[in-house]
């Protein structure tokens, strides 16, 4: 191949996303191309501001939510009209923020428009498959690495000491961030513990829509034991010092189809507390043999009274485990298996990519 495939993701704001370049595949976004900008976060309508379509050969989708179904359908129609690729990584295969039946709609548009689904697990890509039938195309990717195997970290201390929870991202609906931190502070196995929060800068309208959550963390913000630090943007640099300052990641998603969070405790060797929903144990399976088992609980089966004490023995299994033993960081196996993993994982997106530009 003369030169190397030009993919404008929409968006590529996460590791996953920027980690899928080599010598074949290069990334438009945060580049000038042409002369034009071409931000990180593309979206669909800016999409549509720069036709034609002749400064990219692929357009990898990765959240359709955002935009609206009108905007979608151009999209696509402009791409089928200009000979661009399209790809659809289904993160999600039920939404996060949208109304389910808004969400599949979209959904089937893609799969009606013969745009293929990588699904990051087979057990999403089986759920797929049952809800689009013979029209969609799909292949199984996994997620990949989050942190580049092979990174240096300083070393962790290894004495006993009070375990030390980490909890990141956004106040979005579907974490339950409120269960959670009343759990931790109030637990009574808990009291030697501490909880590290890291987030984003809020504008109104978050402060508007996660009114309750805000203000609970302005109540709780006089605790010694609870650090909160609110950046404009956390950069995975910031994420990743953070992390190595605490031993847990606290996952408390009410429901979700995958994580990247998940493997960013793999990548760390931090010990996961994670509500299974989703497909995140199949997450885990994929990687058994190489990471110690996730602390679980369970709050995917409408026993909504239930799902506080099954948070708090949760976080207790693990503060116990860590009272125990310290995380110590990935295994060299695991490493290399990630480098194994990611060789094939470029594979595979390079075979879809060039379908259409050989």
């Amino acid at each position: 191949m003369a030169s190397r495939i030009r993919v404008v993701h929409a968006p590529a704001r996460t590791p996953y996303v920027r980690k899928l370049t080599d010598g074949h595949i290069e990334i438009v976004n945060g580049t000038v191309h042409r002369g034009m900008e071409v931000p990180r976060d593309v979206s669909m309508r800016w999409l549509l501001e720069r036709r034609p379509f002749d400064w990219f050969d692929v357009l990898h989708l990765h959240h359709v939510e955002f935009d609206d179904l009108a905007t979608l359908k151009s999209v696509l129609s402009e791409c089928a009209r200009s000979g661009r690729r399209v790809v659809f990584t289904a993160h999600d295969v039920d939404p996060v923020f949208s109304k389910r039946a808004a969400y599949h709609r979209k959904l089937s548009v893609l799969a009606e428009a013969g745009v293929p689904f990588v699904c990051l697990t087979e057990a999403s890509r089986s759920d797929v498959r049952k809800r689009f039938g013979d029209r969609v195309e799909t292949v199984t990717i996994p997620h990949g690495f989050v942190v580049p195997p092979g990174t240096s970290y300083p070393s962790r201390a290894q004495e006993v000491r009070s375990p030390r929870y980490f909890l990141f991202g956004s106040l979005r609906e579907n974490r339950d961030i409120t269960t959670a931190l009343y759990n931790w502070r109030f637990g009574r196995h808990q009291q030697d513990t501490s909880m590290h929060l890291l987030l984003r800068a809020p504008g109104r309208i978050n402060l508007l829509e996660e009114h309750d959550r805000w203000s609970l963390l302005t109540s709780m913000a006089g605790d010694p034991r609870l650090r909160i630090d609110v950046l404009p943007h956390p950069t995975d640099e910031d994420v990743v010092d953070t992390a190595l300052g605490c031993d847990a990641l606290v996952l408390p998603y009410r429901w979700g189809s995958h994580s990247g969070q998940l493997e960013l405790a793999f990548d760390l060797g931090l010990v996961p507390v994670v509500s299974a929903v989703g497909y995140v144990r199949d997450q885990y399976d994929r990687h058994a043999p190489f990471v110690d088992e996730p602390v679980w609980f369970d709050w995917s089966d409408g026993a909504e009274y239930a799902y506080g004490p099954r948070f708090l023995e949760a976080l207790d299994t693990a503060a116990e485990r860590l009272r125990h033993s310290r995380p110590s960081g990935p295994s060299p196996d695991f490493a290399d298996y990630r480098i194994t993993e990611h060789e094939a994982i470029m594979a595979a997106h390079l075979e879809m990519y060039t379908r259409a530009c050989s």
